[in-house]
């Protein structure tokens, strides 16, 4: 009878736990969701796109994945590189103009003068430390690149040399992220840290992060304030005149337990979140109030990057093969 009495004790509590996360399911949903599937060829994890111009464009992903689209991102082909039996993850890639560079790991970099027709393998040292991680196209034969133990490094003769930007990598980070005055942000591998490169500095700056929650990933604002997303589904905006303090953290879907990855501006005032499981938020409002794109929940994957190359221009990377780009102009409300 005890035995019995406990079972439907426990069935109680999880019908008013069910209940309680349903009735606090109150995030208002989008309108009109601006979001188009892509069919792309592969069933690799994307990590990261570029174009060279408004239809010429590149994805790249694991299992050495590299993709092309000369429509703009509506349909894409998988290019085959020579790089021997080994499985490269290519984590990031950059162009500017006909000149782009890709990196991933183990240790790789690639770069093209000729819009991608030709690709060339350029040699790495040994001693470099860490694995490479990002990679940002600046100029004619100008590039710079981090690895994923936060060393900061630039050529400006096509990656034939390259002069470190900080004295000591900052150890293991999850990601990095990069402003457009040169500034870095990384997180910390187990999300307990992060740390700022500002150019000139010898040295990262170290900060704790500001409260139990584990940081999930970090970026800069339009207007160099920082954004935060930690476990929990948790959002926070530094303080725009010191960035040092943090605003009141948000937590605009509480039902919801799925990890925040990715944050990304379409414009100041339109911010959009991604997350696991198909999990798409938005503020119009620069980041006071936020909306959910449940047209986007059954989409069977990680949400990964969000990347807007112009405010018309967006796309989301996924896992197992899944890409999303920005079909209009969004004017949805509540």
């Amino acid at each position: 009878m005890r035995s019995l009495f406990k079972n439907w004790q426990r069935v109680v509590i999880l019908l008013a736990v069910f209940l309680l996360c349903v009735g606090c399911n109150t995030t208002p949903t989008v309108s009109n969701n601006p979001w188009k599937v892509i069919t792309v060829p592969t069933e690799s994890n994307l990590q990261d796109i570029a174009f060279s111009d408004d239809n010429h464009g590149w994805l790249v992903g694991s299992k050495t994945t590299l993709l092309e689209t000369t429509d703009g991102g509506e349909t894409w082909q998988p290019i085959a590189l020579d790089l021997g039996e080994q499985n490269y993850l290519f984590s990031s890639i950059s162009f500017t103009g006909q000149e782009g560079w890709i990196v991933g790991e183990p240790a790789l970099l690639l770069h093209t003068n000729d819009g991608g027709k030709s690709w060339e393998q350029i040699p790495l040292s040994e001693k470099l430390p860490g694995n490479p991680n990002t990679v940002v196209a600046l100029g004619t034969n100008s590039a710079e690149m981090t690895t994923d133990v936060g060393a900061i490094y630039r050529t400006t003769d096509s990656g034939r040399t390259w002069k470190a930007m900080v004295q000591e990598a900052v150890g293991v980070v999850r990601n990095i992220s990069r402003a457009a005055d040169g500034s870095y942000l990384a997180v910390s591998a187990k999300g307990n840290f992060y740390s700022i490169w500002k150019p000139g500095q010898e040295a990262w700056e170290g900060h704790n992060r500001n409260s139990s929650r584990r940081v999930q990933n970090m970026g800069f604002a339009p207007d160099q304030r920082l954004w935060m997303l930690a476990r929990g589904g948790q959002i926070q905006f530094s303080k725009q005149d010191n960035p040092d303090e943090w605003e009141e953290a948000q937590y605009p879907e509480f039902s919801t337990s799925w990890g925040l990855l990715d944050l990304a501006y379409r414009t100041p005032e339109e911010i959009w979140v991604a997350g696991g499981s198909g999990n798409l938020l938005c503020s119009f409002d620069g980041g006071k109030t936020w909306q959910k794109d449940r047209d986007v929940e059954s989409v069977p994957s990680n949400l990964y990057k969000i990347v807007f190359l112009s405010p018309e221009k967006g796309f989301i990377v996924g896992q197992r093969g899944i890409l999303l780009k920005y079909q209009e102009s969004s004017s949805a409300t509540a």
